[in-house]
């Protein structure tokens, strides 16, 4: 079997250029139209640090102009057949789609940790295959005091090819999500992975079909990675996007994780860049708002989703 890196190649996107004939019978190019947006603005309180239950989150995301919004297993869970065929119908009227569900498995511990969680992962994938979600992703802690890059990469391979098996029986895809900040891979004895190249790299070591990369603006910039990078993707590749902008006034060794900022708030991060990328590969499913910023956490629930709605619609604005 060919590797499934390989066979998807991870195809640059190439964009078109039309031609036109005129009234003089002369070709003349015409103007390339821009692409059109596929992807959708999502709601996820969890990347906002805000709480509400599932059906409050239905009312906030449908009140404030988002297009979706992240899904709960435990409440699908919780729905019998009826129940979940009106939600879903709720859903669709309000315009609503799911994001991606987190992995609910706990892949970076001890082995028994990580064996009770997969023990439970298929029942959870059978909850969100019910209510038709397709998208799972997590996300890889860039260190380690423990154990090298190399045997780090090995568990993570062996762990995560499990998970994904478990996910690839519902038809569901695995989003893997690289964390960059200097700060973080840096805290530890052992650097592990914190670029998109590398990731790539641990998509081809697990070898299942059904893997594609978590992005995150935040780290792609302190990645230090270009447009170019997010070109070297197709829009399939991609199981979900965080979006957001970083404080001003500080280095690359300066940001930490849990200091962002919303979407274009600052422009120090490219958004624009970032945005105009998923637009070039056709990239078709959720983007949401990953602030993790005091501030925001800080105003009323309401407040704060007018303003994550507000920062992501300047941010589409920029395309």
């Amino acid at each position: 079997m060919s590797n499934p890196l390989t066979r998807r190649e991870f195809l640059v996107a190439s964009a078109a250029t039309g031609i036109a004939i005129s009234t003089s019978g002369k070709l003349i190019a015409a103007a390339t139209a821009a692409p059109e947006r596929k992807f959708y603005a999502i709601l996820s309180l969890g990347r906002l640090g805000l709480h509400a239950s599932f059906p409050e989150s239905v009312e906030l995301a449908a009140k404030h102009g988002f297009e979706g919004l992240d899904p709960d297993a435990g409440y699908l869970a919780s729905l019998d057949d009826a129940a979940l065929h009106r939600l879903l119908n709720d859903l669709q009227k309000r315009n609503l789609k799911f994001g991606a569900a987190g992995l609910p498995v706990e892949f970076r511990k001890d082995p028994d940790t990580f064996n009770s969680d997969l023990k439970k992962l298929p029942a959870t994938a059978a909850v969100l295959q019910r209510a038709g979600i397709w998208r799972v992703s997590t996300w890889i802690l860039p260190c380690s005091d423990d154990l090298t890059y190399l045997q780090n990469f090995r568990q993570h391979a062996e762990r995560l090819r499990l998970c994904a098996q478990v996910l690839a029986d519902q038809g569901q895809m695995l989003g893997l999500e690289y964390v960059s900040p200097r700060t973080l891979w840096r805290s530890q004895k052992h650097p592990f992975i914190h670029t998109l190249s590398e990731m790539k790299e641990l998509v081809v070591a697990i070898g299942t079909d059904n893997l594609g990369i978590q992005l995150d603006s935040w780290h792609w910039f302190n990645a230090q990675e270009t447009q170019h990078d997010l070109l070297t993707l197709r829009g399939q590749d991609v199981i979900t996007v965080d979006l957001n902008d970083a404080p001003a006034g500080l280095t690359l060794d300066q940001y930490r994780d849990n200091s962002r900022e919303l979407p274009a708030a600052t422009g120090v991060i490219p958004v624009k860049q970032f945005l105009d990328a998923l637009l070039q590969i056709g990239y078709d499913g959720p983007i949401q708002a990953e602030p993790f910023n005091a501030a925001l956490r800080a105003l009323p629930l309401e407040q704060a989703c007018a303003a994550a709605s507000d920062a992501m619609k300047k941010a589409f604005r920029l395309m």
